[in-house]
């Protein structure tokens, strides 16, 4: 069974976030997924998610901040 992990990584400096949002996907199932709170787009993130082949929603928020949905794969 899938589950969704949630992180809040706003008001935490670089690379905190990233770093965070990596090891919750190690960590994870295949089939599950991350959501992260961001305090804006994390573009770096989206750049290794890309690499590493992870789908993933954007939705950016009325304050500015972000959440991004990552679908884990494989």
């Amino acid at each position: 069974m899938s589950k969704l992990i949630e992180l809040d990584n706003r008001g935490l400096g670089p690379p905190q976030p990233m770093m965070r949002t990596l090891q919750a996907l190690e960590e994870s199932a295949a089939g599950d997924r991350v959501q992260i709170h961001n305090d804006r787009v994390p573009m770096f993130l989206i750049e290794e998610l890309q690499r590493l082949g992870y789908p993933y929603e954007v939705e950016k928020q009325a304050d500015g901040s972000a959440k991004v949905m990552i679908h884990k794969t494989g």
